[in-house]
């Protein structure tokens, strides 16, 4: 693979000649642009807009506009003699923890091979300590015209460069997730989180593009005469009605995906609305024993109050007979 950049890696004293090679490479389908009444290709040219002529690559230089809208033009040789150590070289600032560094600042990719037999030693030194250590090294360079943040990192025994955003080419997320208050209740959390273990397991190994294969197998269709392939239908607008059945069927059709059918899904059932109906029905038994409870208090009630006036009666019937006991005379021998 071609090399794109080349210099050394700074790390203290240690200076490790490298080349710098794309890691990543587009497999995208293009287009080229055409006439569509007569199929002509469409072309740009590279036009002098003083003289009219168009300019081969060789003559065309760089230059920078400045405020008045003139042009101060800038040649390889004084890019070359910036005096910036990043322009020839990798220079490693620090050494952080690589889930301190948000994916969102990563850019591209690059693999950093060694530059000679020289760079044997210390190339495999920084790959050692940095998989021992457990961490990144953030490093500036100058790539590309411009100066860019990086992070080293050991990539399937290769040091690998991916280049960083600045922090202020990041824009703000103010603004971005929803305004309103929204609650999710534990049992929709629980659903989503059944969904999230079922298709957790991947592969990534065995994605592909199906995109580009469908595009393909089009222009293949086209160019034979062939009918052209049936396109998936639209998808349907409409409004979600029941989160948690939505969760609980995807839940379910992810498992059948996978031929796990033969296992239900941990479900919690949406709570009932109440009826008029249930509600009378609920509170019936209610007054049947309210009024039981009434009627079994007023029966104790008429019980005592019996035996209150039986024990008086028999009180009174008792002391009645003592006294004309006492009073009647004994009979004489």
């Amino acid at each position: 693979m071609r090399s794109i950049w080349k210099g050394a890696i700074s790390f203290g004293l240690v200076s490790i000649p490298i080349k710098v090679v794309s890691a990543t490479e587009s497999h995208g389908v293009s287009f080229r642009q055409v006439h569509t009444t007569d199929g002509g290709r469409i072309r740009y040219r590279k036009v002098c807009e003083l003289d009219g002529e168009e300019v081969p690559s060789e003559e065309i230089g760089k230059a920078y506009e400045t405020v008045d809208g003139s042009h101060v033009e800038i040649t390889d040789d004084d890019l070359a003699a910036l005096p910036l150590p990043t322009a020839k070289t990798v220079e490693i600032l620090g050494f952080l923890p690589a889930e301190d560094i948000d994916p969102i600042r990563l850019d591209r990719s690059y693999f950093l091979t060694g530059d000679g037999q020289s760079a044997a030693k210390p190339y495999v030194l920084l790959r050692e300590a940095l998989a021992r250590s457990g961490r990144v090294a953030v490093a500036k360079l100058a790539l590309r015209n411009r100066e860019s943040l990086g992070m080293l990192r050991v990539y399937q025994d290769t040091l690998t460069l991916h280049t960083m955003l600045w922090p202020d080419e990041v824009r703000s997320a103010d603004g971005m997730a929803p305004g309103e208050n929204v609650s999710v209740r534990d049992q929709e959390l629980d659903l989503a989180d059944a969904l999230m273990e079922t298709l957790g397991e991947l592969d990534l190994d065995e994605l592909h593009d199906e995109y580009r294969e469908a595009l393909e197998a089009m222009v293949d269709a086209k160019e034979a005469g062939e009918p052209l392939p049936v396109g998936a239908p639209a998808p349907r607008e409409g409004k979600v009605v029941d989160l948690m059945s939505v969760l609980e069927n995807s839940v379910q059709a992810a498992r059948q995906s996978r031929g796990e059918d033969d296992g239900e899904a941990e479900v919690h059932q949406l709570p009932q609305k109440k009826t008029a109906s249930s509600k009378a029905a609920k509170k019936a038994p209610a007054k049947k024993s309210t009024a039981s409870r009434k009627s079994t208090a007023a029966e104790k009630s008429t019980a005592k109050k019996t035996a209150k006036k039986t024990s008086k009666t028999t009180a009174k019937k008792t002391a009645k007979k003592t006294t004309a006991t006492k009073r009647s005379p004994r009979k004489s021998a």
